[in-house]
């Protein structure tokens, strides 16, 4: 019996693949446990529509992170601190306290988490911080630390 999976079966198939298992095993538990439905031209066609959409989505969400990307990096986020001797801060900027400034000042919500700091930033000055804005798109943020006085 040919099924299409609704869910990924360990050993049978993924969510969305086509394929023929044995007749029991299709109705006694993939069937009854909603993990997968029968090959129907009627299923066929909404699993094509459904992909379909799935596709445009992404293309969509690629456009937006490609129309972010331009605008963050024309922008530079200004943070101040306290600092020593030779420029070295009292403490460090997170990438919290950059994803906060950057939603406070340009209301530009991103998630800290998407910013790609390695490590806290320790001194003044401009720092490149990468963003990871999609899988495929990654901007570079300037962010400028001042002497706080």
């Amino acid at each position: 019996m040919k099924v299409i999976f609704l869910q990924d079966v360990k050993g049978k198939g993924k969510k969305g693949e086509i394929k023929n298992v044995a007749d029991g095993y299709a109705h006694n538990f993939l069937l009854k446990n909603n993990l997968a439905l029968e090959a129907t031209p009627a299923n066929m066609k909404s699993l094509e529509a459904q992909k379909k959409k799935q596709e445009r989505e992404a293309a969509e969400e690629l456009q937006e992170a490609k129309v972010l990307k331009e605008k963050l990096e024309k922008l530079t986020v200004e943070l101040s601190a306290k600092s020593g001797e030779g420029g070295r801060l009292f403490g460090s900027i997170t990438s919290k306290q950059i994803a906060d400034e950057l939603n406070k000042a340009y209301s530009i919500k991103i998630d800290k988490r998407k910013l790609d700091l390695d490590d806290s930033i320790r001194s003044l000055g401009v720092t490149n911080v990468p963003v990871k804005l999609h899988h495929e798109v990654t901007a570079t943020l300037k962010v400028h630390v001042k002497e706080t006085k």
